[in-house]
């Protein structure tokens, strides 16, 4: 008896085209010394692993001069 011959699956899907890469913004660092009772402070306020956001956010207001009058 003889071997019947499978099918040969169909070829292999296209691939859909890579999407052109956006390039993202160039960041750089600014740092700055302070205490560790000023730190201590900052983690407090901020909570748990959000101290960076919570720096950048007020320093980006004071920047912006962001104040509610009162």
């Amino acid at each position: 008896m003889s071997k019947q011959r499978s099918e040969k699956p169909a070829g292999k899907a296209a691939k859909e085209p890579k999407k052109d890469k956006v390039p993202k913004p160039a960041l750089v660092v600014f740092a700055f010394r302070l205490s560790a009772a000023d730190r201590d402070l900052i983690h407090k306020a901020a909570g748990p692993g959000k101290a960076t956001q919570f720096v950048l956010s007020a320093a980006l207001a004071a920047a912006n001069q962001d104040r509610t009058e009162k």
